[in-house]
């Protein structure tokens, strides 16, 4: 199996990407993920195989949703409640 896949970095949330086959485009997706997603911001185009490594995701699990639903979501990685902690907490400057 291999397609040729469009894939989207999302306005509203950093690190949210979503696969499309290229021949359907966005065309066909549903409204209420496109409002969720806000306007597609194109990043590449590549042909995805099953054995391909991603980052984040199996290729065979991207290319099972592109062949089924038409697309895939990848969703932002969960955020250590801590690191968010450290995050808000204020720093002080020693010198």
């Amino acid at each position: 199996m291999r397609v040729l896949t469009e894939i989207f970095r999302s306005p509203r949330q950093d690190e949210m990407y979503l696969y499309v086959d290229k021949k359907r485009g966005l065309k066909d997706l549903p409204e209420t993920l496109m409002e969720h997603f806000g306007k597609p911001e194109a990043v590449m185009t590549l042909l995805l195989t099953p054995e391909r490594k991603l980052a984040r995701v199996e290729a065979k699990e991207v290319c099972k949703a592109l062949v089924s639903k038409g697309y895939y979501l990848q969703m932002p990685p969960a955020k250590e409640e801590y690191l968010l902690d450290l995050y808000r907490a204020p720093t002080e400057a020693r010198y």
